[in-house]
């Protein structure tokens, strides 16, 4: 396990908006409770609670990685109608202590949704 620091920052921060996350049409999370996970040089990921994601959209996946700094991510893929699309969405389930807020929600590849964020 690393520890993020100067050299690797990660903060995890409550985002203030309103995110909507879609697969073409049909929108699949709605949540104001998403957590904004910045880590070092890399975009901004946007974690949505697993409660807010409709749970006909996911389902779980084999595949599974590892992060030094975030712990062992497991996946789903994306179902929408007779559409899958494996991997797009990860989580750390037993995320390491320096980002437990993740714990509980999930993240999706933007190259296969559309994520929408508005003011509360």
């Amino acid at each position: 396990m690393k520890v993020p620091g100067t050299d690797h920052p990660i903060t995890v921060t409550a985002n203030p908006h309103r995110i909507r996350v879609r697969v073409g049409d049909r929108q699949i999370a709605d949540t104001t409770a998403a957590l904004t996970l910045q880590e070092s040089t890399y975009p901004a990921v946007q974690y949505v609670p697993l409660a807010d994601v409709d749970p006909a959209s996911l389902r779980p996946s084999d595949t599974s990685t590892h992060c030094p700094y975030k712990g062992d991510a497991s996946y789903y893929d994306l179902v929408d109608g007779d559409v899958t699309i494996p991997d797009a969405v990860w989580s750390y389930r037993q995320p390491y202590p320096a980002v437990a807020p993740i714990a509980g929600h999930v993240a999706f590849y933007p190259q296969h949704v559309a994520l929408d964020s508005e003011e509360n």
